[in-house]
């Protein structure tokens, strides 16, 4: 498994970079936002996803770790492959992916070239409770993990808010300003609740 890469931009053509690597070209699959963040003759470092079929080897490359998180999430989606995950982070960031799911939004995904109205739902299926996407503003907190929001999501569920209002609060919390302060089920749930508001309990 290659996890990263990090070496000299041969060249960009597209959607495609070519990075050396102990002297050998490597062919990396990049959306078009960081393909124009590249510059050939610089060094970067980009996170990898090995994708290996029976007559092909491919590398696809990411920026930052919650596209690559979000990438293998879309991967795991009945009918999205590769390329549409890839045009997905193309058209949406990893927040706008997360937030679409919380709210179900199913045109966020449908307006991606090859993602129909049933893939599209099948993603908000899919990925709901599972994307966990961290605020720029608290990058250097502590990060939350999937077991807490998801303990923080059922304990809402089970004071009587529906699971899409329960998954927009934990979500809301998470990219609240105090978000390093929410890495423990009572800490985020109490952050959760203060999204929600105590005049909307029991809210379907």
């Amino acid at each position: 498994m290659i996890s990263s890469v990090r070496g000299t931009v041969l060249g960009v053509s597209g959607t495609s970079a070519v990075i050396e690597v102990g002297g050998v070209g490597l062919a990396v699959t990049v959306t078009p936002q960081h393909a124009l963040s590249l510059r050939v003759g610089a060094e970067t470092t980009v996170r990898t996803a090995l994708i290996v079929r029976e007559d092909d080897l491919a590398l696809f490359g990411f920026v930052e770790a919650d596209e690559l998180e979000v990438f293998d999430l879309l991967r795991g989606v009945t009918g999205v492959g590769p390329k549409s995950a890839m045009g997905v982070l193309a058209a949406l960031s990893p927040r706008q992916v997360a937030s679409a799911v919380a709210s179900e939004d199913e045109a966020a995904f449908r307006k991606v070239s090859g993602i129909g109205p049933k893939t599209a739902k099948l993603i908000i299926i899919s990925l709901a409770g599972k994307i966990q996407v961290s605020s720029g503003a608290a990058s250097s907190a502590p990060t939350v993990t999937a077991s807490v929001s998801e303990s923080v999501l059922v304990a809402l569920v089970g004071l009587g808010w529906s699971e899409r209002i329960a998954a927009q609060a934990v979500e809301d919390a998470l990219g609240g300003a105090f978000v390093q302060e929410s890495t423990t089920v009572a800490a985020l749930l109490r952050l959760a609740l203060s999204q929600l508001g105590p005049q909307q309990v029991g809210t379907r």
